[in-house]
């Protein structure tokens, strides 16, 4: 029925139809039923302003602080996540909602992981990283993201927004998750430059990357040529990559001619 409303009035009806669910959960009258209902017709949504997005949002930490009068309220919680997120275009950085996060929201991350959903997974991420600005602590979002490709098989809007978060949360920012299980869901994501939103944030993360063992023994063959890619179309962002004569030595004693291949022609560019 939302649906058939026009533009002009659709921001006020949805403000007031957020205060009655609100006003329902909190007041444990959601056994009434109503609340599903009027969730899943949100999510058949055509015309979606961005006051949405917030509204559903805050509807994450009202569900979560009443969850124990609510029935099936990891159900609401996701479907509260799918209104407001699902819709949305990861690229887009233009046109951005703004969040009131509060610790509920970090206390719905273990629900949300644990549904195994790639399009729950997807919208909770878009939520950490919109306006392209990480929203939760570094080390949370990196501990995440480093078994996340165990968990789930990447849709594309999900890998796109890992890739964003990994270059959110930046190198340091894994430093506590240990190297091989960055280097691991690096190579399973195959970053290429067009995935990129800062690139110069990726030139810092694979410099320091490459200052490890780790880094020159695991890191795949993709991104030995993506540095080659970016050493040509923008030499000027790996000036942090210093040349280290290790990683010759490994590279050559490994006979890995072609890694050795793309190092060599880095650093001489």
């Amino acid at each position: 029925m939302i649906a058939f409303f026009t533009s002009d009035h659709m921001e006020r009806i949805l403000h007031q139809l957020s205060k009655a669910i609100c006003s329902a959960i909190v007041g444990a009258e959601a056994h009434l039923g109503f609340i599903p209902h009027v969730l899943r017709d949100l999510v058949d949504l055509e015309t979606r302003p961005m006051c949405l997005t917030e509204i559903a949002y805050d509807w994450c930490s009202v569900i979560y602080d009443n969850r124990h009068s609510l029935k099936d309220w990891e159900g609401l919680l996701l479907t509260s996540l799918e209104i407001g997120f699902r819709h949305l275009d990861p690229q887009d950085q233009v046109t951005v909602p703004t969040l009131a996060h509060t610790e509920h929201h970090l206390e719905i991350v273990d629900i949300v992981f644990k549904s195994q959903s790639n399009d729950a997974i997807a919208d909770l991420l878009h939520s950490w990283s919109i306006g392209y600005s990480l929203q939760i602590p570094r080390d949370t979002c990196a501990e995440r993201l480093v078994c996340l490709h165990n968990l789930v098989p990447f849709s594309s809007r999900l890998r796109r927004l890992v890739i964003r978060s990994v270059e959110l949360v930046g190198y340091e920012g894994f430093e506590g998750v240990g190297m091989e299980r960055l280097i691991e869901l690096l190579n399973h994501l195959h970053v290429a430059v067009e995935d990129m939103v800062q690139s110069r944030l990726w030139a810092r993360f694979f410099a320091g990357i490459l200052r490890t063992s780790e880094g020159t023994q695991l890191l795949s063959h993709w991104y030995w040529e993506l540095l080659v890619e970016l050493a040509i179309s923008r030499p000027w962002l790996l000036r942090v990559i210093t040349y280290n004569p290790q990683t010759t030595i490994f590279l050559t004693e490994a006979q890995e001619w072609s890694k050795l291949e793309c190092w060599m022609g880095t650093v001489w560019i």
